[in-house]
């Protein structure tokens, strides 16, 4: 049995999500990105999500969000099924559309960690190997001076979306700031101060292995059915948590397997007619299909 998610509110997410076969089904292009921007933007009003920051690459997207009202499965499970029919539509294609696993969402224990994936996520298109810098990057990439700014109104794609149908005209998309900063200016500092290392790095490390840049151009350039040339890393480690703090992530990932055995013995009872089980904070599918009982959050 697969394990279950913990979902407790106010928790600070790094989501990313995968397309089938690791093809280019989000490659960047103006009707794609208008899509994409514009369902993210309704799934987020719609669940009260606090995003954070986000890049969509050709083949996965990254997310960095907290949910304060644990919603995420219902907001990852909206998004994509949204995304999915839209941009296949756009493609004229009905197969799979994400890979077949589901989504990971790697919980963020401290405003370090939240500042450290923010900045891999922006900095994504540039480890890549695609773009010299983040802000060169041709689909979806939320520029650092955004966060904390005022929101932007979406308009609605005059494409898949009926002009009399249900979804709104438009809809504001505001990235939020993380808690947990001193300033704002401090928060700003560190964030441009740590992307611009991770730039760094990945130029050097790109220029040591004797490549360059592919460019944005010979990114859009790329067909929606192409894929990555054989050798990318798969099928690597899948986290639940990220801290760097040693002893901090050694507590979450004691809290996670507590959640865990809790978890199994309630269901254990459960199964076998007891049910007034008392299953742990932040259980989420059976506490929405079934009504089992859960402890509160701490």
């Amino acid at each position: 049995m697969t394990a279950p998610r913990q979902i407790l509110p106010g928790t600070t997410y790094l989501v990313t999500r995968r397309c089938s076969e690791r093809r280019f089904l989000l490659r960047p292009s103006e009707a794609g990105n208008r899509m994409f921007l514009y369902i993210l933007a309704v799934a987020a009003k719609r669940f009260r999500i606090r995003l954070h920051a986000y890049c969509v690459l050709s083949n996965h997207v990254h997310l960095v969000l907290t949910d304060p009202h644990a919603n995420l499965p219902a907001f990852s499970q909206y998004l994509d099924s949204l995304v999915a029919r839209a941009i296949n539509a756009s493609l004229g294609r009905w197969e799979s559309f994400w890979a077949p696993n589901s989504y990971s969402a790697v919980a963020l224990q401290t405003p370090e960690d939240v500042l450290a994936k923010i900045a891999y996520v922006l900095a994504n298109p540039v480890a890549a190997g695609l773009v010299e810098h983040g802000r060169e990057w041709p689909g979806l990439w939320s520029a650092p001076d955004r966060i904390g700014g005022v929101a932007i109104e979406v308009e609605r794609p005059k494409t898949f979306f009926r002009p009399n149908g249900p979804m709104p005209r438009s809809v504001p998309l505001r990235l939020h700031r993380p808690a947990g900063f001193d300033s704002t200016e401090a928060f700003d500092e560190q964030l441009a101060e740590t992307l611009a290392v991770l730039e760094e790095q990945a130029a050097t490390k790109l220029a040591l292995e004797n490549r360059r840049f592919l460019g944005a151009d010979w990114v859009q350039a790329q067909k929606p059915t192409g894929r990555p040339a054989p050798g990318e890393p798969r099928r690597g480690l899948r986290p639940r948590i990220a801290c760097r703090d040693k002893w901090k992530r050694i507590e979450a990932l004691g809290r996670l397997a507590e959640f865990a055995v809790s978890y199994r013995e309630a269901l254990a009872s459960w199964r076998k007619g007891i049910r007034d089980a008392l299953f742990p904070p932040g259980t989420y599918l059976l506490r929405l299909a079934h009504g089992v009982r859960c402890a509160a959050a701490t």
